[in-house]
């Protein structure tokens, strides 16, 4: 009988898993559990210095042995496939050939959303998740998943950063704790079913050659619902990012939520892969050694939020509970290999973990556990057959008109709009204001002026802004500074603004247009404007064929939208939609 030989495409997939694990050095296994961002030039060319990273691309994949990449920013289509062409062909070259694969934030949005998703550019533009659950489509987000996987394929991205929950929460809560990026809205039900249709979308039935592999990102662990990700789970999803926030100072260490807390150390990482027992990645407490903690109910890949190891450290907490500060780099990597880490996001330190394995703290079976899981990925994706792609047939298929169209179309229907006061839908061609609108795009709608005095409807466009805060724990007020959002404005960026747009709202019959990026306050506009409109993603065009009924707009809200009471800054941050009188409820959204 002949020796099995992982190339043999023709052999089951454990058989070449096993034979191209046998032929690993230990320091190719050690580059395996470690997933690098990396840029590129915009030629298309490999970067060989500068970057995430003070090391080039080519010394990642020959001395570092890499093969997991992150791709970070926004290039063009043939220069991402030429490129991606050049690095796979590079690691061909290296001892045992083992394909690169990588992977992406999204790249669908309608704008930039820092820290969490990419411009689309030359990719189809949709709204955001929390647009999609606004629409409540399964169908519609499953040929969003399906478009997504199309497009990937096609320049060579083949695992999905995402779909995503953030900031700690399972659900986007509408409170003021959970930015909204990424999310399905505050309903478990529905959030359920829309991730299942997403990673349906991506991988289809099963992991294949045809697939994108969804990474379901930022997890919470403890007693905080976990239903979206036995969704993901269910529906085949092969990876999950944990959260790498620490649990509520309520509960103990271990996230139960049983009271005050116990002193007990943080859980760093705060997600259990397999639903059933105690977090894990736990930097401060003992944690079980061996092959691999047992994983009920998931047997994918997990892989640590990024910079897990070497970005900011996590403090000790004020009751006592142990950060991470007091430990070395090798004991974090060690103790998040105890936890069940298979992969570490953002970093690159492979030798860290040779040496822990040459040290006898980590085993080199542990280390093989995880190295199987991440080769099982790359021969059911097939990358060891098809790892190139045609950079013709990706300026094709990214931005072809089928997927243009969807997403347009898409736009549309998440807008929500809030309230109207017999002002939609805008008919003929009104002297137009606008504010935060395209001139050009406005002037096919209706005669632009530049003075509000002299129209007859202004139009407004307000972005939520990011602040400056890690978490976006509060939400946007338009009297509040984009800079800090939990502190008083100064008058340039904050007081005076809203003073503006409320006298231009009592001037003119005004629509106002919010992105809702995410939780924001809104009673003085909404008490003031002829009619506010919700979008989450959404271009003028879309915005504009709604106020002139060219359009239907069929969203609605995918989470309360609070009202500043002292009733509401009682209610729990984590639990969705109990702030009592909402300024506007789940679920609201008006027709016209």
């Amino acid at each position: 009988m002949p020796t099995p030989d992982y190339r043999d495409p023709n052999l089951p997939v454990e058989e070449r898993v096993e034979d191209l694990l046998s032929r690993m050095t230990l320091a190719e296994k050690a580059g395996q559990l470690f997933h690098t961002p990396l840029t590129m030039n915009e030629d298309g060319t490999l970067n060989e210095g500068g970057g995430p990273l003070p090391h080039g691309t080519t010394a990642l994949v020959t001395d570092g042995h890499l093969t997991h990449v992150h791709l970070v920013g926004r290039y063009g289509v043939r220069e991402t496939a030429e490129w991606v062409n050049r690095l796979q062909a590079l690691a061909a070259d290296t001892r045992l050939g083992i394909p690169v694969t990588l992977s992406t934030a999204p790249r669908h949005s309608c704008a930039d959303q820092r820290g969490a998703s990419f411009a689309a550019g030359t990719f189809s533009a949709w709204p955001e998740p929390a647009g999609l659950a606004a629409i409540g489509d399964a169908e519609l987000v499953e040929r969003f998943g399906d478009t997504v996987r199309r497009e990937y394929l096609a320049v060579g991205l083949r695992v999905a950063v995402h779909p995503a929950v953030r900031a700690g929460h399972d659900l986007a809560t509408g409170h003021g704790g959970a930015d909204l990026c990424g999310t399905f809205g505050s309903s478990t039900e529905l959030t359920g079913e829309l991730v299942r249709a997403y990673v349906r979308g991506l991988q289809g039935p099963r992991l294949g050659p045809r697939s994108v592999a969804a990474m379901f990102t930022h997890v919470t662990g403890g007693d905080r619902p976990l239903a979206p990700a036995e969704a993901a789970a269910d529906a085949g999803c092969t990876r999950l990012m944990p959260h790498p926030a620490r649990p509520p100072l309520t509960g103990t260490g271990h996230g139960h939520g049983d009271g005050e807390s116990t002193g007990a150390d943080f859980d760093v990482v705060g997600f259990d892969p397999g639903f059933d027992f105690d977090p894990g990645f736990d930097f401060g407490r003992d944690t079980p050694t061996g092959p691999l903690p047992e994983r009920p109910g998931f047997d994918g890949i997990v892989c640590t939020a990024p910079g897990l190891l070497t970005g900011p450290a996590i403090p000790d907490g004020p009751h006592g509970e142990r950060g991470a500060d007091h430990l070395s780099l090798a004991e974090r990597v060690a103790r998040a290999l105890d936890a069940g880490a298979d992969q570490f996001g953002g970093e690159g330190c492979p030798e860290v973990v040779v040496e822990l394995v040459g040290s006898g703290r980590i085993s080199e079976e542990r280390v093989d556990a995880s190295v199987r899981r991440l080769l099982r990925e790359k021969f059911r994706l097939g990358l060891f057959e098809r790892r190139y792609v045609d950079p013709d047939r990706a300026e094709e298929t990214v931005g072809a008109a089928e997927f243009t169209a969807l997403g347009a179309t898409a736009q549309r229907r998440s807008l929500t709009i809030l309230t109207n006061h017999s002002l939609l839908p805008l008919t003929d061609r009104p002297n137009l204001y606008v504010d935060g609108v395209g001139a050009q795009t406005a002037s096919l709608y209706g005669n632009v002026v530049a003075d509000p005095a002299h129209a007859d409807v202004a139009v407004l466009r307000l972005r939520t802004p990011h602040g400056e805060r890690p978490d976006h724990a509060e939400p946007f007020h338009p009297g509040r500074s984009s800079a800090s959002p939990a502190s008083p404005a100064s008058p340039a960026s904050g007081e005076e603004r809203l003073r503006e747009i409320l006298a231009l709202l009592d001037a003119v019959p005004t629509l106002v247009c919010v992105t809702l990026e995410r939780p924001a306050v809104l009673p003085e506009i909404a008490s003031r404007a002829a009619a506010l409109v919700a979008d989450y993603g959404a271009s003028d065009t879309a915005l504009l064929d709604v106020a002139f009924g060219r359009a239907r707009a069929e969203g609605r809200l995918p989470f309360e939208l609070r009202c500043p009471t002292a009733a509401m800054e009682k209610s729990a941050p984590d639990v969705p939609n109990t702030t009592g009188t909402p300024l506007f409820p789940y679920g609201h959204g008006l027709e016209i």
